[in-house]
């Protein structure tokens, strides 16, 4: 299965678990991007494309700003593949709690 991590700027959130479920479950393929042109430029990260949007077979976004964007920029064609763990944008890079969020909410949605 192929799996998408979307949040702002593919900095700190959707890079922890793009890398945390590589290390974790190698029976699935993980990649992981950023919605915000801006924000993806300034820190020299993976922009969404409509590519990778199509490749994915789940999206978990961390927001519902996020399926917000989606939605205005591809329509409806992927919102049935999209899942928000609403998980707020505090956390940094791997930090102990972000890490436990995703083990706790992704326990579950990686299996079915």
């Amino acid at each position: 299965m192929n799996i998408l991590f979307l949040c702002t700027a593919n900095v700190q959130r959707s890079k922890t678990a793009e890398e945390l479920f590589l290390a974790i479950d190698k029976s699935n393929n993980y990649k992981s991007a950023g919605l915000s042109e801006k924000y993806v430029s300034k820190a020299g990260t993976s922009l969404c494309s409509a590519e990778l949007l199509d490749w994915a077979d789940k999206i978990y976004v961390f927001e519902k700003k996020h399926i917000d964007r989606i939605r205005k920029h591809t329509g409806e064609k992927n919102l049935h593949k999209i899942s928000n763990l609403d998980i707020e944008d505090k956390y940094q890079y791997f930090q102990r709690e972000l890490v436990l969020l995703l083990l706790e909410r992704l326990q579950i949605n990686l299996t079915k």
